[in-house]
């Protein structure tokens, strides 16, 4: 690449637990020669998502390539993070062939796109695409909504307002904002549960778009990377319901890192995140567990009641063995007496 080009930066947006990381991990994997660059927004302090890439980091993708930018949204803090994260990657030497943005799953992906036309970088680097995740599962389900039996009883109860949850809104700003949407976890969904997400999808899209179904972030790099869709120069095509304000803020959502000791039995806390998803409508958990006895450290995902756990390492000479986990959810049910109650037992 002349170092004239513009730097592409694919844009990877989605909602909570949609697989972006895993995607990004399996473009890490299969960049097919490409230098890769990397910067990830964490939603709360606890680097998750970092630290999985990091330990997939590779020759064309170091470690070094991998910059985290945690306890903020990115398009909300532009000139702190977002710029002079971008200016040190396009200083690195080799310089990155291709720069992928992973935001945070509460993130609005039309404020980071304005920020590329920020003096400092607008001649040097262009967006190259926006790539949503949707999980298929959850879309057939309905589940971007937090509760759907008590926004159709606000709904009738007063018909003249729109009561549009914050999910929701988010939801659609990301598709409204994609170039293609990958269609996650179509496994889980079957044939019905994909034909109900596709047709979702279809409704919220402002134009059409390409749905791509896929399993374990497993797909040709070639099909997302070169799309040369300029979109910081397509916003008008990209409406979003933010349109109009000057910057939007998180106030809606709120997470808690909660530290604790081992704990004694994997199934038993997939039951504990499972019963927080029903009771307090807690939208996403992840982090790390220490389990006695075991040399292992485990990873947790979670997305709503569904959990997923992995051991992905061992505990590092000197390394505290404890459970780190970020609790996610709307912030009225953010209660960390409560949600630490359930979880310690």
């Amino acid at each position: 690449m002349s170092d004239l080009a513009k730097l592409p930066v694919t844009i990877v947006t989605g909602f909570l637990g949609a697989g972006k990381t895993t995607l990004i991990s399996h473009l890490i994997r299969n960049a097919g020669g490409r230098r890769l660059a990397v910067v990830v927004n964490e939603f709360g302090t606890l680097g998750v998502d970092g630290d999985i890439l990091k330990s997939c980091a590779i020759p064309d993708c170091p470690a070094e390539n991998i910059v985290e930018l945690a306890n903020g949204c990115i398009c909300c803090t532009v000139a702190d993070d977002f710029i002079p994260t971008v200016e040190a990657l396009l200083a690195l030497e080799p310089r990155p062939d291709h720069i992928l943005i992973e935001t945070s799953g509460l993130a609005l992906p039309k404020p980071l796109l304005k920020a590329f036309d920020w003096p400092a970088i607008r001649s040097r680097i262009t967006v190259d695409g926006v790539i949503a995740l949707a999980d298929a599962e959850a879309v057939a389900d309905g589940r971007f909504a937090p509760d759907l039996e008590a926004l159709e009883a606000q709904r009738l109860a007063d018909p003249g307002i729109d009561h549009e949850t914050p999910l929701s809104e988010v939801f659609e700003d990301q598709l409204a904002c994609a170039d293609m949407v990958l269609l996650t976890k179509a496994d889980l969904a079957g044939p019905e549960g994909v034909a109900a997400a596709r047709a979702v999808i279809a409704a919220e899209t402002p134009r059409p778009l390409p749905v791509i179904e896929l399993v374990e972030g497993v797909i040709d790099p070639r099909v997302l990377l070169g799309l040369n869709a300029a979109a910081e120069d397509d916003l008008a095509a990209r409406p979003s319901h933010h349109d109009g304000e000057d910057d939007h803020e998180h106030e809606d959502f709120d997470s808690i890192v909660l530290t604790l000791g081992e704990i004694a039995d994997p199934a038993d806390l997939t039951a504990r995140i499972e019963r927080l998803a029903r009771e307090q409508q807690i939208l996403r958990v992840k982090g790390y567990a220490a389990v006695a006895g075991k040399p292992m450290r485990l990873l947790v995902q979670a997305v709503g009641a569904r959990v997923r756990h992995q051991y992905d390492r061992p505990w590092r000479p000197g390394e505290a063995r404890a459970t780190a986990l970020v609790v996610i959810a709307e912030h009225d049910r953010i209660d960390e007496a409560a949600i630490r109650a359930v979880l310690e037992g």
